[in-house]
């Protein structure tokens, strides 16, 4: 009888214990909840603390109401210049009313599918409308603000608000990248033949000058070294003559004396001569002969 009492409270304790855990619930920091009783939502705790709710009939739906942020892949898109670009944006938003999100789209992942379907829609048509000059300007501004303002607009009676559209990135498509890319290098490979053929040009400018004022600088030294070369042979022969007017035996000797030494210089150890050569005019008779009075 005893055991059978036990087992009872044992059983009551189970059942306490399981009515406790489905009566309440516990609503954390940072989240909010919806009733919901047999498939009609019908209330909304946003305090956190512990909570109450029915049995078997109730449950309760729980959403993060923290600033969440969507980050689809990116996506190609046509700018108003028709020209193509891979946009990728990031969205922050947060869960404002749980009883709308409910109504119209249930889970969180039904939420950022949605989401990610109104940003590119906005993405696309504001893109349409700008060319790809307005993405590097001010301008760019303007349209993540129009873009923000639509998608929080037509978010709002899904019980969600947006808070921020920003472009991540915002680049050309691969293909794209590479074909400017050529054009580019084939740009700067025409501009840098041009300018070695202009250099080259230059280049041969330059010679031609600087062969033709080496010329005329050559032909001026030239001509100056003949005029003092003259001038100086005129000199030379002008002491000549002073000089062997006023001596003329011993100019004749002093010049016997240099016949001499350029003779006698180029000429072996031993050199033959006749005893009447003139030659040996001096040798045979001295200066004096060849000066007279000294």
């Amino acid at each position: 009888m005893i055991k059978s009492w036990r087992g009872i409270g044992v059983l009551g304790g189970f059942a306490l214990l399981w009515l406790a855990s489905s009566t309440l619930y516990t609503l954390a920091e940072g989240q909010k909840a919806l009733v919901i009783r047999l498939g009609a939502p019908i209330d909304v705790s946003e305090q956190p603390g512990l909570k109450w709710k029915l049995p078997v009939i109730d449950t309760v739906q729980f959403y993060d109401a923290r600033l969440q942020t969507l980050a689809p892949p990116p996506e190609q898109v046509i700018l108003g210049d028709e020209k193509r670009l891979e946009a990728e944006t990031y969205t922050r938003y947060r869960i404002v009313d749980p009883l709308r999100f409910y109504q119209s789209l249930r889970t969180e992942e039904q939420a950022r599918a949605q989401l990610n379907q109104l940003v590119s829609t906005s993405l696309r048509r504001e893109l349409g409308k700008v060319p790809l000059t307005a993405l590097l300007s001010t301008e760019r501004g303007q349209i993540e603000a129009r873009i923000q303002e639509e998608v929080a607009r037509r978010a709002q009676p899904l019980g969600v608000a947006v808070s921020e559209v920003r472009l991540h990135r915002a680049d050309l498509p691969l293909e794209t990248s590479q074909a400017i890319y050529d054009r580019m290098k084939s740009a700067r490979q025409q501009e840098a033949k041009e300018l070695r053929a202009q250099g080259a040009e230059w280049a041969q400018q330059i010679q031609a000058k600087a062969d033709r004022d080496r010329t005329v600088i050559l032909s001026e030294a030239e001509r100056q070294s003949a005029i003092t070369r003259g001038e100086g042979d005129a000199a030379a022969n002008r002491i000549l003559a002073q000089a062997f007017s006023k001596d003329p035996k011993f100019y004749k000797f002093y010049r016997s004396l240099q016949t001499y030494r350029h003779a006698l210089a180029d000429s072996g150890a031993t050199l033959v001569l006749s005893p009447d050569s003139a030659l040996l005019h001096d040798f045979r008779n001295g200066p004096g002969a060849a000066g007279g009075k000294r």
